[in-house]
């Protein structure tokens, strides 16, 4: 089916509110899946509505929470999202680490108590378009083991980058720690479709091409051992230095059984003239042309940016059965 922009929000916000969620929440979750599979997301798009719809509906996600802000540093805030959804604990957070960051240089928000943050890159990028550098990571339910070993201890747990670029778009680097995003695989479920044979283990610690076999087992690490060694330290930054849950005590994203799932989010803001002085904005752009210089070369972000601006003016397509499943629920 093709929809505009405004139709797909419109489809994931009356879903969401049929089953418990409060307007203003539900237009935040649905700008932000809609941005998702705009940006070519899919696995962090649309087919995520239901799953999220029938979580407020059960309690497992509390669709009228209202995140709470509270300030203990000056250059410090800490979300609580209420087991809420993550998309209106983020949307609270950016306009505050925005004002903090260009009066004190540096800003901080730790987000508890969160849910799924999506797509990482779509969040950092409102920082750059206010020319400041940002950084986030974000733990997620279980699905990876460290390096060796068959126990899933730690989420895909996603790293995104953001800086701006005068006169052009952002830099933005969005990198799940798992070789491929978790969401591919739970869209190679539904399409009943079978997965490379190097993106998951199933529970034997084997190689495997069926996703399902992979959503029981656990995710291969994008460089093997380092990638293990870094979704460790984004377990660290996302969850006991913001209070949440491990991604090991989290309950699965994908469905509606159990506790809430109790994530947590970090952000880190700087503006570049704090530590770079006046020239630092030149100098990032600098950095930037000489990189796109290169013949073949392409700058992080762009492609999703474009696929966006291309969404926004033509729409886009989604398949018949993700609109039905939405209707239905």
């Amino acid at each position: 089916m093709h929809l505009t922009l405004a139709a797909a929000e419109t489809l994931v916000l009356d879903a969401l509110k049929r089953n418990g969620v409060e307007e203003g929440n539900a237009l935040s979750v649905s700008r932000a899946l809609v941005a998702a599979e705009a940006a070519g997301q899919s696995g962090h798009g649309l087919r995520r509505a239901v799953a999220y719809a029938l979580q407020a509906k059960s309690g497992k996600v509390d669709g009228v929470a209202k995140p709470i802000l509270y300030q203990p540093y000056p250059s410090v805030i800490q979300i609580d999202a209420c087991h809420g959804y993550a998309y209106p604990a983020l949307d609270l957070a950016v306009p505050a680490l925005t004002e903090m960051a260009r009066s004190q240089g540096i800003a901080m928000a730790a987000i508890r108590r969160s849910h799924h943050a999506g797509v990482l890159a779509l969040t950092v990028e409102r920082f750059a378009e206010a020319g400041l550098v940002a950084i986030m990571v974000a733990n997620a339910t279980a699905a990876m083991a460290a390096w060796g070993g068959r126990k899933p201890l730690f989420g895909t747990n996603p790293i995104a980058f953001a800086a701006p670029v005068t006169g052009q778009d952002p830099v933005v680097i969005d990198l799940a720690l798992s070789r491929v995003a978790r969401g591919k695989i739970m869209a190679a479920r539904q399409k009943g479709v079978p997965i490379p044979a190097d993106w998951a283990f199933d529970r034997d610690g084997q190689p495997t091409t069926d996703a399902v076999a992979a959503l029981d087992g656990t995710m291969v690490p994008s460089g093997e051992a380092k990638g293990a060694a870094l979704a460790m330290m984004v377990e660290i930054l996302a969850a006991p230095l913001t209070g949440a849950n491990f991604s090991y005590e989290s309950t699965s994203l994908f469905d509606d059984k159990g506790a809430a799932p109790g994530l947590g989010q970090m952000i880190i803001v700087i503006n570049p003239e704090a530590g770079g002085g006046a020239f630092a904005a030149a100098r990032l752009t600098e950095l930037a042309n000489e990189i796109s210089s290169d013949p073949g070369v392409r700058l992080p972000g762009r492609r999703g940016l474009t696929a966006r601006r291309a969404a926004i003016e033509n729409g886009i397509d989604v398949e018949d059965d993700v609109v039905d499943a939405i209707l239905a629920v």
